[in-house]
């Protein structure tokens, strides 16, 4: 089986590639890998997957010509993104090359797709879901972290479990958010014209060692590290107490699930579309975060910020049922796996955060 994997230098990416490796039988899989290099740091997994002997090419999806000359292959897993959901409003991007980044990379992809007869995977998001909603939901802290008050109405696809494939994606959702929308649109659009397989995974917030960890991306990887590092930290909006809880999940337990998906290959009688997540057992807070950091390293002071940023949001959780009825699909690894293998990782590398300070 031949794949190529978008974003292959990324956190994600990168896992994934070697993950799949390890599942399969030697001989029995090759990878090609297209990354444009942006990210700091991205050069170091470069090497670490060359010497798997996995090609990596050095060039960017938005541009149809970087991937003619790449061949055939079987399936696409398309992880390329800009994956930050103040993308294109921060300043750092522009809102143009979010859109492009995020959905013009998708639509070449597709088309990549529809010429060679390949599979897609497209790895989704979370943030595809509504915000006025998930703001608008009323919480109570409990032992450190928001958690849905039970005597309310829940929206339609909203339950104590998390948010389902039925909740909203209407706007606002952000433009990130937005181009993951239209890009599952089109991915499901192109497979039906043109007869090719698509899996669409929504993903809760990805989490493990190696990740290049940002305050608006890799949240579990950032905390950890800054907090081993001592470096300046704040809660920032909900009263700046840290009470705002995501659900981790490690990019390896995707493995057994894209596996599965190629294997199927026609979607004919199973959702397209389906969340994975760590569920509840895996969400903290940031407040519970802390927790944990300090009973590894140490006291440490964070700071309170009560102003809010734009698209935070109390308390969001994906319910991942459906990909378990479906595809008999559970993460493996716990909270505490994950928090243990990022904490091992930033020790050994005390100097992590400076490599993603671009």
């Amino acid at each position: 089986m031949r794949i190529l994997i978008t974003g292959i230098c990324g956190f994600a990416g990168s896992t994934l590639a070697q993950a799949l490796l390890d599942a399969t039988e030697p001989g029995a899989l090759t990878i090609t890998g297209i990354d444009n290099l942006s990210r700091a740091g991205s050069w170091l997994n470069r090497k670490l997957l060359g010497a798997r002997g996995i090609q990596i090419v050095h060039g960017d999806i938005r541009s149809p010509s970087d991937l003619e000359g790449l061949g055939p292959v079987d399936w696409v897993l398309d992880g390329a993104a800009n994956p930050s959901v103040l993308a294109g409003i921060d300043g750092k991007a522009s809102s143009r090359q979010a859109v492009e980044h995020n959905l013009l990379g998708t639509i070449n992809l597709l088309e990549f797709c529809r010429h060679h007869g390949a599979g897609f995977l497209l790895m989704s998001t979370s943030r595809v879901y509504s915000i006025p909603p998930l703001a608008g939901l009323q919480v109570e802290a409990v032992d450190g972290a928001f958690r849905p008050h039970p005597e309310q109405s829940f929206a339609p696809g909203l339950t104590p479990r998390g948010v389902s494939e039925a909740f909203s994606t209407q706007p606002p959702v952000s433009l990130y958010g937005s181009t993951k929308v239209a890009s599952e649109h089109l991915a499901l659009e192109y497979g039906g014209a043109f007869g090719f397989p698509v899996w669409v995974n929504r993903c809760g917030v990805l989490a493990g060692a190696g990740q290049f960890g940002r305050a608006d991306q890799g949240i579990f990887s950032f905390w950890l590290h800054s907090w081993r590092a001592r470096r300046p930290m704040r809660y920032i909006g909900f009263d700046g107490c840290g009470h705002q809880v995501r659900d981790g999940l490690h990019p390896r337990d995707l493995v057994p699930l894209l596996r599965a998906q190629m294997r199927t290959g026609d979607p004919a009688g199973r959702p397209q579309i389906v969340n994975v997540s760590g569920g509840t057992a895996s969400a903290r807070s940031l407040r519970q975060l802390s927790g944990w950091c300090e009973a590894r390293w140490g006291a440490h002071e964070v700071q309170s910020d009560p102003h809010p940023r734009p698209f935070d949001l109390p308390w969001v959780i994906l319910d991942h049922a459906l990909a378990t009825m479906t595809w008999n699909w559970t993460p493996q690894l716990s909270a505490d796996d994950i928090l243990e293998e990022i904490a091992r990782h930033a020790e050994e590398n005390p100097d992590w955060l400076d490599l993603s300070a671009q």
